[in-house]
């Protein structure tokens, strides 16, 4: 054959291979760093002990979303200083998407309690989606010899300075809902700080102190087997798993309404593809029957959320607790 005719012919086939790769890169999607994530496993920030209900949802939660995501999803437990060592542990973090925390209202009330924090809330973190939410009651050590929380108030007013109360730590919601009903109450509590609340349950179940605030779904099995005994749920309605156990309101302190919320944050910075994507991921997880099952179980309702309705409830907890610490005068460094 000519050689003239091969070059032709192979110049002719170069093109069209050309025009055929050219509109296929032209109808392909644009790629971008976020679409290979994620490609090794995601480290999971729980800012309090083994065992507590941040851990329990986050566990059940990173189960979920490592089955959407495809990769594992690890817990890491770093509890110290009311959740603050955890957060700053993410605040610290690359902005890559392989570091996530569950967060409490902690992150949202911190920088009122503390002048010197080793993160900004507003600044360190991208908010990825409203998680669960869950109520708090007040238990008390069955050798307290109060049945109901006016009783128990009652009894602190006599006894100034005699009673105490455990908290996971300075600064935690169930450390504030205490401080709350000390300054409302005009009581003396005295204050015994845990790694968790829930460890402070432990210690109330050992004798150590006499009252503790924990979530519902921590303080089930041990009412069950009449280790402590509840006075209150601290929440609008009854709760369904405890409908023997009246709300603080039905005690007359309607102001001890202390809900406990979760929520996903990535550091700052991090791509807003990998956040778009996280978002959807767990959002899809709190709404699948399996996980929504088994949250119930434990006493905790999914509440999912986009990043815009997390960091709306961040600023609004905020604003809310900023006020409850400024008025009874707390501050922690």
């Amino acid at each position: 054959m000519c050689p003239i005719r091969n070059r032709a012919r192979l110049i002719i086939a170069s093109l069209f291979l050309a025009l055929n790769c050219g509109a296929a890169l032209a109808q392909a999607p644009a790629t971008g760093p976020g679409q290979a994530y994620p490609s090794k496993p995601i480290r999971l920030i729980l800012p309090f002990p083994a065992g507590a209900p941040n851990d329990t949802v986050g566990r059940a939660l990173g189960q979920k979303l490592a089955e959407l995501l495809g990769e594992n999803v690890v817990p890491d437990n770093r509890p110290g200083a009311g959740g603050n060592l955890g957060i700053g542990v993410v605040a610290k973090s690359p902005p890559d998407g392989y570091t996530l925390l569950l967060a409490t209202p902690g992150i949202a009330l911190s920088s009122s309690l503390y002048s010197k924090l080793n993160y900004d809330a507003a600044r360190d973190f991208a908010p990825i989606a409203r998680a669960t939410t869950t109520h708090n009651i007040l238990l008390v050590h069955p050798s307290v010899p109060a049945r109901t929380l006016r009783q128990f108030i009652d009894l602190a007013r006599a006894h100034p300075g005699k009673l105490n109360f455990a908290s996971g730590g300075p600064g935690t919601t169930n450390h504030l809902a205490n401080e709350l009903l000390k300054h409302r109450e005009r009581i003396n509590l005295v204050h015994v700080p845990y790694k968790g609340a829930t460890l402070g349950m432990v210690a109330m179940i050992g004798g150590e102190v006499d009252e503790v605030i924990v979530p519902v779904a921590a303080a089930i099995p041990q009412i069950g087997a009449g280790k402590v005994r509840p006075l209150a749920v601290l929440s609008e309605q009854r709760v369904p798993a405890l409908p023997d156990v009246p709300t603080a309101k039905e005690a007359g302190v309607d102001y001890l309404v202390v809900s406990l919320w979760y929520g996903i944050f990535a550091p700052a910075r991090t791509p807003p593809d990998i956040v778009a994507r996280l978002s959807r991921e767990v959002i899809k997880a709190l709404e699948s029957p399996d996980l929504r099952e088994r949250l119930n179980a434990l006493g905790v309702d999914p509440w999912p959320g986009t990043p815009e309705e997390l960091a709306s409830l961040v600023r609004s907890e905020s604003a809310r607790y900023s006020d409850l610490i400024k008025s009874i005068g707390l501050r922690l460094d």
